[in-house]
């Protein structure tokens, strides 16, 4: 791979990692204004009004780039160097040298990441996803993943993230015990170590 792949790929996988992490941010940070001691109508009240704070925010945003447009520069840059960062490879994923290039990567195990659910689920109805990954650090998987990695993962093995799954009172990303249940029963999966294998 020549160094200008190497910057763009670089650049290209961290502007994804900010999109996701800001949009994951943002969304959790709506879903948080719902009130539980309210119902219906009111009780949407705090989601509306960040919605609409969020909306104001853009049409300033967008009106100060009419007036001025040289803030698209700084603006640029600022996303170049977050994009830069976020796309820094972790350690171990440098490309392999070229005799190794033809080996299959190890594929990720569903198996392997409904019995780390499993075990950090216990006997409660669900589990998020921050507490997983909490889960998995602590046992020195996942360093520098957010829960949008870990969302990604578990949804490209086919296990179901829901985007607001209250548990305590908070609504944010989580797996329900339920789906596991229904996908993947019990009996078909076996105790596997907890970790959630890179894609």
């Amino acid at each position: 791979m020549s160094r200008t792949e190497g910057i763009s790929k670089r650049l290209a996988a961290g502007a994804s990692a900010v999109y996701r992490c800001r949009a994951d941010a943002l969304t959790a940070w709506v879903a948080a204004g719902r009130r539980d001691d309210l119902t219906g109508a009111r009780a949407a009240l705090g989601p509306l009004v960040r919605i609409a704070v969020l909306a104001l925010l853009a049409l300033g945003g967008y009106r100060a780039v009419r007036a001025a447009p040289w803030l698209l520069w700084p603006t640029a840059l600022i996303w170049a160097v977050a994009a830069w960062r976020a796309g820094r490879p972790t350690e171990g994923s440098e490309d392999a040298p070229d005799e190794e290039a033809d080996e299959p990567a190890a594929a990720p195990s569903a198996e392997a990441a409904v019995a780390l659910l499993r075990e950090v689920l216990g006997d409660r109805p669900g589990v998020h996803l921050s507490e997983v990954l909490a889960h998995l650090q602590k046992h020195g998987q996942g360093e520098g993943w957010k829960v949008a990695d870990l969302r990604l993962r578990l949804e490209a093995l086919g296990i179901p993230v829901e985007p607001k799954l209250k548990l305590s009172g908070v609504p944010t990303r989580g797996v329900r015990a339920a789906d596991l249940d229904r996908l993947f029963p019990a009996e078909e999966t076996a105790s596997s170590p907890a970790r959630v294998d890179a894609a």
